[in-house]
């Protein structure tokens, strides 16, 4: 599996590279903080991998990195998909980087 670091992505998020962010936590986790991901909870994904490209990398993250972690090796077992990436340690990792609200 694929991982990249905050500040990684953060660059990449500056940079404005053409990435899609996919936030699997649950809607009143991705209300209190994100970091504009698209939200499509772990238990949906699966149900909604027509929103999940496969012609660019995709960024997938949970609170710690484990659901992400989890989601994501399911999507490559069963879709074959090779682009996908996990936010290590999660939004905890994130905040840790960068505190206060997100702003770029």
């Amino acid at each position: 599996m694929q991982n990249i670091n905050a500040q990684n992505l953060y660059q990449q998020l500056k940079n404005e590279e053409n990435i899609l962010l996919i936030d699997v936590r649950e809607p009143h986790e991705h209300q209190h903080y994100n970091i504009g991901g698209k939200l499509i909870t772990m238990s949906t994904v699966m149900q909604n991998t027509g929103e999940i490209p496969n012609d660019r990398p995709v960024i997938f993250y949970c609170q710690k990195g484990i659901r992400s972690a989890i989601v994501i090796q399911r999507l490559q077992e069963k879709f074959g998909y090779n682009n996908l990436l996990n936010l290590t340690g999660g939004i905890e990792a994130w905040q840790k980087k960068y505190p206060g609200p997100f702003v770029l």
